[in-house]
């Protein structure tokens, strides 16, 4: 009896967040779907110069894209082949310092999102991060890339309640100011000297947060961007475990190069 062919999906949205090499005219694809989460597809042909998904598949462009599975023989059974893509419109490509923003959020996901794991708060938190990333206007990009760091950490179910001190539960003091630790959670702050940050400042991130209001959140990050990132850098480190950002330290050896220049 002839074996059925697999049934594509109906498309979806997208992001291509990673491309790996699979075969001289082909690639495996890490997109990243609001239904499905992270999903591996295998593109087939998209190298040879008349594909016409070769000016689609790129990072940070929002696709239509469909799949289904494939044959056991062609490919790990955790991987599903492309079926359709087409570009579904969106904001302008990131370039510059937003083309490196872009590439280490996506780098986060890889790094802290499962494969198969849905959560349609953090793509549509993703998919509002790409705009103000490409504004690239005064503090936008670095807020908006605390509001995501905040976003992704919640929605992996490792931020703590901003509203609360963490270890003993009592609500924040107006007079008080707190730190966010990656394993104490929210502390208070004993020395003028030690950065953190004012009740009011973390209980207006939680509000945001709770509301999954991405706006509402980058405009909370944009008054405490310097201890927020310092305190956000050590809690991503921590759960990162010893695996690095590549991203990142691209960016720290670009910076050296730049000041060696003359």
């Amino acid at each position: 009896m002839a074996t059925r062919a697999p049934r594509a999906a109906a498309p979806v949205v997208a992001y291509v967040l990673h491309r790996y090499d699979w075969s001289e005219s082909s690639l495996i694809l890490d997109l990243y779907t609001r239904e499905l989460g992270r999903v591996a597809v295998a593109a087939r042909g998209v190298k040879r110069p008349y594909s016409q998904w070769r000016s689609v598949l790129l990072p940070f462009q929002r696709l239509h894209a469909g799949f289904g599975r494939a044959a056991a023989s062609e490919v790990p059974a955790e991987v599903l082949t492309l079926r359709s893509a087409e570009w579904a419109g969106g904001a302008a490509m990131l370039t510059g310092d937003a083309l490196f923003s872009g590439f280490y959020v996506n780098e986060l996901l890889m790094k802290l999102l499962a494969r198969g794991d849905p959560h349609p708060a953090l793509f549509d938190a993703y998919a509002c991060t790409l705009p103000a990333l490409a504004a690239a206007a005064d503090s936008e990009p670095e807020a908006a890339l605390r509001a995501f760091e905040l976003m992704l950490l919640r929605h992996t179910g490792v931020l703590p309640d901003l509203a609360h001190v963490t270890q003993t539960q009592q609500p924040l003091r107006p007079d008080a100011r707190y730190a966010l630790q990656a394993q104490s959670g929210v502390v208070t702050v004993a020395s003028a000297d030690e950065p953190g940050l004012n009740a009011q400042a973390l209980l207006d991130l939680q509000a945001a947060i709770d509301a999954d209001d991405v706006g509402a959140l980058q405009a909370a990050c944009a008054g405490d961007l310097p201890a927020l990132k310092g305190m956000l850098r050590a809690v991503l480190h921590y759960h990162l475990g010893s695996s690095p950002l590549r991203t990142r330290q691209v960016m720290l050896d670009l910076q050296k190069l730049e000041r060696a220049s003359p």
